[in-house]
């Protein structure tokens, strides 16, 4: 297939187009780059060191003679995007290019408008292109579990069965989202139903839970090839944060009381996910919703798991409860179905001690890249 990864150059596009040109599929990548200006904005980096986009690209040709193409453009950019779209005819366009940090989109007004702004315009224009000259184009677009919150009854995958005042109905599960970044996600899932409905588009919102490991197989082929690990307090998952921490000699620091609860696969299961999608293609006119995660942690829980792996391999670690920067209920109920994928052949990794191990193992290695002013939150909701 010919497939385009928007977003190309970050935590899941870059071993998303590698696993896809490994597959044999012509892969293309568009990037605008934002992400490593961000680096430098936030004063912070990626614990592994990140060699350039043409770099990477020209290492995968070299390893494994597969070419994969580079646009350096922005999806804001219409023009731009429609050029991509009739050189390229994709079959299917994945869709990673947006600003992926609540915290960022919460720093102040600024950045909460540059977060909506570039995912729902970016997200539109992609609508709009794919109307106009591939309209057979398959979109599957990264959502989040974000999206949904934490409501007192199980989540649904995409829709929900409603009965009210003796009439039955199938709608959109509600939303709740708990921050900007996570608004402009359920603003694209509203206009990418739309677009389905009016135009016949064919597309897949994929919700995804936190993302947790760092390599794939075809990441850890050569050391030009390596994926980013953040960790800061702005782009560093719980997980990532824990581990760094426990490497410096930090205390593990929990948001209040840790009992919040999210959901979370492995950086393997999300390119398998990508390419069970592409293989599987949403109808014409169909908007389809899968819940892309494994399994589901508190925060504390997470810290704890790292605290025990730390102690095995020689770090002593505290875990301290510190006032939650964020909006959020902090003891909630939480259960979400996960079935769509894993019927369609998802057979997931899990969150083990090794997979802990491992990316503790590659942070020691590079630790004198830690700047550690970064490992504590410094963005409040209020």
């Amino acid at each position: 297939m010919n497939i385009i990864v928007a977003g190309g150059d970050g935590f899941c596009g870059w071993p998303t187009a590698l696993y896809l040109s490994k597959q044999g599929h012509n892969v293309s990548i568009i990037d605008n780059m934002v992400r490593r200006k961000i680096d430098q904005e936030l004063h912070s980096n990626s614990i592994t060191p990140i060699a350039t986009l043409e770099e990477r690209v020209a290492k995968w040709k070299e390893l494994t003679g597969h070419d994969i193409k580079i646009y350096e453009g922005d999806l804001t950019h219409y023009d731009f995007l429609k050029q991509v779209l009739k050189e390229e005819e994709p079959e299917a366009f994945v869709h990673f290019a947006e600003q992926r940090s609540a915290p960022y989109s919460m720093i102040d007004r600024e950045h909460a408008v540059y977060t909506q702004e570039n995912n729902v315009t970016g997200t539109l224009n992609v609508l709009y292109g794919i109307k106009e000259i591939v309209p057979d184009c398959h979109l599957i677009k990264l959502g989040t579990m974000g999206e949904y919150g934490t409501p007192n009854i199980p989540i649904e995958e995409g829709y929900i069965e409603i009965e009210h005042k003796g009439r039955k109905d199938t709608l959109p599960y509600p939303k709740q989202p708990g921050s900007f970044y996570h608004l402009s996600k359920v603003h694209d899932s509203h206009n990418i139903m739309f677009a389905c409905k009016i135009w016949g588009i064919r597309a897949t919102d994929l919700n995804q839970g936190i993302v947790y490991g760092l390599d794939t197989d075809e990441t850890k082929m050569d050391p030009v090839l390596y994926n980013r690990l953040d960790y800061d307090g702005v782009y560093g998952t719980a997980l990532n944060r824990f581990i760094i921490q426990s490497t410096i000699g930090h205390d593990l620091t929990v948001y209040g009381t840790g009992g919040q609860t999210r959901a979370f696969l492995n950086i393997k299961d999300t390119v398998r996910c990508i390419e069970i999608a592409a293989e599987n293609p949403a109808d014409r006119g169909e908007f389809r919703v899968f819940n892309q995660f494994t399994e589901y942690f508190s925060v504390l829980e997470l810290a704890e798991k790292v605290q025990k792996v730390a102690s095995n391999e020689g770090f002593n670690t505290n875990i301290a409860h510190i006032e939650n920067p964020r909006v959020e209920a902090e003891d909630h109920f939480y259960h979400a179905e996960n079935t769509k994928l894993k019927d369609l052949g998802l057979e997931p990794y899990l969150l083990s001690e090794d997979v802990i191990r491992e990316i503790l193992r590659t942070v020691v290695n590079y630790k004198s890249r830690v700047i550690e002013d970064n490992v504590l939150p410094q963005v409040t909701w209020r």
